[in-house]
């Protein structure tokens, strides 16, 4: 049960996140929030607090005299701190003042800082935590009846689901945005979720150093090319929008570590059951926005006709699921910060999300838009079960469980012939 002041906003909408920033009060003198804008950073912090400090309200004056921004009773937020960049080292040194008590601050950051701040790294004093947009868990719309942890301690029980597509596209469209929950149609999501494109390009990007215009182009070919590994020359070309000189690679590297510094874009790991792998690093990651809505208003799609191009609606729906999975894989006991992965080999074979404990234990999953398709994604999960059990260096040879997640089903249901489960995801959370 979440401790929360008397400074939680009035419409404040319970995160699974809420877990894990009491948690790392107790263990830290501060937490920092980081995530996208507009994820609910704020909310979730001054849910926990006594205090608040704006800095971006008046950077300039928390960067004249930076200490300013710690006054106020504790827990206190220092929000956007990442305007005011010494503001770090001085929480830092509050807390080694106060023999590192814990609880004092709560941080939220949008952005990483320029890199020409020196700042220590706050090890030991200040705990990170990433927060992401809304799952269906947090929004109310998956039922929540089976649980991720209770997969993994082999708790199961079959589970009606009751999405459709066109529910599951206008999730998709509307996006997990805390402050968009509560409008009754995607479409009218549509210009909020691109005044948001637009202030990251030609405010954010442009502050940076970055081209508005290419910033675009970059975001665009990622949409285009969303959930896969493309190469950085693919980027560029499909980003030339016709001009008769492509970026060259190094300027698309640049334009990507700026998305990921501004939590816009996330990166997939590969995954190989030994632990000193070097599929674990050599596998090329894939990317994903911060949240599907993102991409679809890149590509300028709407729910009607995100349903009528199936294609397109699967590959969002991808999105989706390594999104909400995600999360709930944070909220594991033994889980690391990237337990989850997706596995590719030399061989063709694919296996869309794997989940990997700390203490080595692991899932595999295969999404899919209707059940239609599950005996190909299990043959991929049956494969991969094999090829890692034939693999003398896997030290956890059996997976926990295999499932093969989908948007459109009647059950949450575990077939009999191998074990697979099948589940919608409008049934999973943590």
């Amino acid at each position: 049960m979440s401790c929360y002041t008397a400074l939680k906003p009035t419409e404040y909408l319970p995160r699974l996140a809420d877990e894990l920033v009491q948690q790392r009060l107790a263990q830290f003198g501060a937490v920092e929030i980081c995530g996208p804008r507009w994820c609910g950073k704020s909310w979730t912090a001054a849910a926990f607090a006594e205090s608040i400090i704006r800095i971006d309200e008046d950077a300039t004056l928390y960067n004249d005299d930076p200490a300013l921004a710690l006054l106020g009773e504790q827990p206190h937020v220092i929000d956007e701190w990442q305007d005011a960049p010494a503001v770090w080292n001085l929480v830092r040194h509050s807390i080694d003042d106060s023999a590192n008590r814990k609880g004092q601050y709560i941080l939220t950051g949008s952005s990483a800082p320029p890199q020409q701040e020196q700042r220590h790294s706050g090890a030991g004093r200040i705990g990170r935590l990433r927060m992401s947009t809304m799952t269906l868990a947090e929004t109310g719309e998956s039922s929540g009846t089976v649980s991720l942890r209770g997969l993994f301690d082999g708790v199961f029980s079959p589970q009606g689901s009751h999405m459709g597509l066109q529910e599951l596209a206008g999730i998709i469209c509307r996006g997990g945005w805390p402050a968009l929950q509560a409008r009754g149609d995607a479409a009218d999501s549509a210009p909020i979720i691109d005044e948001y494109l637009d202030a990251l390009f030609d405010i954010t990007l442009r502050k940076a150093g970055k081209s508005p215009l290419l910033a675009r182009r970059i975001a665009l070919a990622l949409a285009r090319n969303i959930g896969t590994s493309a190469t950085l020359r693919t980027l560029a070309d499909d980003a030339a929008a016709g001009e008769d000189t492509a970026p060259s690679d190094d300027t698309v590297s640049k334009y990507l570590a700026e998305f990921a510094m501004n939590y816009f874009l996330d990166e997939l790991p590969g995954w190989d059951a030994p632990i000193r792998s070097r599929s674990r690093v050599r596998t090329k990651p894939k990317r994903y926005f911060a949240d599907p809505s993102l991409a679809a208003a890149l590509l300028g799609t709407a729910p009607d006709r995100l349903v009528r191009e199936g294609q397109l609606l699967g590959v969002l729906f991808e999105s989706l699921c390594i999104h909400d999975l995600g999360v709930y894989a944070s909220m594991l006991p033994d889980a690391s910060p990237q337990s989850l992965r997706y596995y590719a080999d030399a061989d063709g074979l694919e296996v869309d999300a794997v989940i990997e404990l700390r203490d080595g234990r692991w899932a595999a999953f295969e999404v899919k838009l209707g059940e239609s398709e599950q005996e190909e994604a299990a043959a991929s999960l049956l494969r991969l079960r094999k090829k890692v059990a034939a693999n003398p260096a896997a030290r956890n040879p059996e997976p926990e469980f295999m499932a093969i997640l989908v948007g459109k089903g009647a059950y949450a249901r575990q077939r009999k012939e191998d074990g697979i489960y099948v589940i919608p995801l409008d049934t999973l959370t943590a």
